[in-house]
């Protein structure tokens, strides 16, 4: 006989070898951002680890991050488009219905294909009719929150998940009766989780072997500046005309964002004249102390040998700073329903770093703080260690590990 279940997920012909097969067959969903594509490489690679001949493919977008990332990392990508729930009644909103179902139709020959056994979401335009698909098919669902306000997808798929992993305790989900929602952490890419590592068992050689690829003095104080790979504009401005009053208590990278370091390295000169400014990398360890760069692909080794982050308050920044146990002041960006708060919130609650509004966030705050809080060397431990206390380094493997143990218990 061949039951419900199986029938829809591969008929009754594909039963035998279904569940005759020792491998594991695991479908990840999410994308379009960084905060989406990362968790979920992250766990993926995990899963890799823990059952090397497990089929592992991935439901994505082609303009999204995953496009380029997923088979880089080596993973499968399967394709659809991007079905955003509508907000308002429009065109869109009429043309919905029939675009979520054609997408439906092809997640289930997705499913189908890869035989999936567990169906994990990371949130985003793709997971929605994942877990849509998904549920109606009888796979069980695992998914993952990074934010501390749940999206839409997510906010869906937790009607329906047998496991919800999370970064931080309060989200609003509303997960369904028997299960809770659990604070797991944020699966950390590859270089942040081998910094981490380091940071644990060897801070103070990882930190020199960080500086010594900068070429900046692992023996001084270091501030990070940054604002994403766009860059912060208020950010930038402010950190910049206060470069002579940082200069004299720490050394200073500021990663600008593409396109605005001239802006930047222009303030700096006004400030503390044309000679402070340097650049990164280990040929210029005899540069000023004003570091100033559009972007750092390893932004790892920076925050390896930093004492102080000044940056946005994003959840995949939050998450990652806190696991290296960094001291951060944060400047939630000022847009939408205020989200970027409410990441860096908690953390400011557990005295783990300071959260500025980006309004109040000027050159005359700057001058006025951030020099006392780097020439209190306790004090910045206490925010260090803190952050610490409330970090989670070990996301990805407990991800990995309930989504296995969700098949196995099958």
């Amino acid at each position: 006989m061949c039951d419900g279940m199986a029938r829809g997920v591969l008929g009754c012909r594909g039963l035998s070898s279904y569940t005759m097969s020792n491998q594991k067959h695991i479908v990840l969903a999410g994308g379009g951002t960084a905060g989406h594509v990362n968790p979920l490489l992250a766990v993926a690679h995990v899963i890799r680890e823990l059952e090397p001949d497990a089929d592992i493919a991935v439901v994505g977008t082609v303009v999204g991050l995953e496009h380029d990332l997923v088979p880089q990392a080596g993973f499968e990508l399967e394709t659809i488009e991007k079905v955003p729930f509508p907000r308002r009644p429009n065109m869109a909103a009429l043309k919905f219905p029939a675009q979520w179902k054609a997408e439906m139709a092809k997640v289930r020959d997705i499913l189908t294909r890869h035989e999936a056994q567990v169906v994990v979401g990371f949130g985003g335009y793709t997971s929605a009719p994942v877990y849509a698909a998904a549920h109606k098919m009888g796979i069980p669902i695992a998914m993952h929150e990074q934010n501390a306000r749940a999206g839409m997808a997510n906010k869906l798929g937790a009607r329906w998940a047998s496991m919800i992993g999370t970064a931080y305790a309060q989200t609003g989900l509303k997960p369904r009766k028997g299960v809770e929602a659990e604070r797991v952490g944020l699966p950390l890419r590859a270089e942040i989780a081998a910094i981490a590592h380091g940071m644990e068992h060897d801070r103070i050689a990882t930190r020199q072997s960080a500086a010594a690829q900068l070429g900046v003095d692992p023996n001084r104080p270091l501030v990070v500046v940054t604002g994403g790979s766009l860059g912060a504009v208020n950010v930038n401005r402010a950190v910049a005309a206060s470069a002579r009053e940082l200069l004299e208590h720490a050394q200073v990278i500021h990663l600008t964002g593409r396109g605005k370091d001239d802006e930047v390295r222009s303030l700096v000169s006004v400030s503390a004249g044309e000679q402070v400014l340097g650049e990164l990398g280990p040929d210029h360890g005899n540069d000023g102390d004003y570091r100033v760069a559009p972007y750092l692909e390893r932004i790892d080794l920076a925050f390896a040998c930093a004492d102080l982050i000044i940056c946005r308050s994003g959840a995949g920044t939050v998450s990652e700073l806190t696991a290296l146990g960094l001291s951060a002041i944060y400047v939630p960006l000022p847009i939408g329903n205020g989200e970027q708060r409410f990441n860096a919130q908690p953390v400011v609650d557990a005295e783990g770093g300071l959260v500025v509004a980006d309004r109040e966030f000027t050159a005359e705050w700057v001058k006025q703080h951030v020099p006392k809080l780097l020439a209190d060397s306790d004090l910045l431990a206490k925010y260090g260690d803190n952050a610490w206390q409330y970090g989670i380094r070990d996301a990805a493997e407990v991800m990995a590990k309930r989504v296995l143990s969700m098949i196995d218990e099958k």
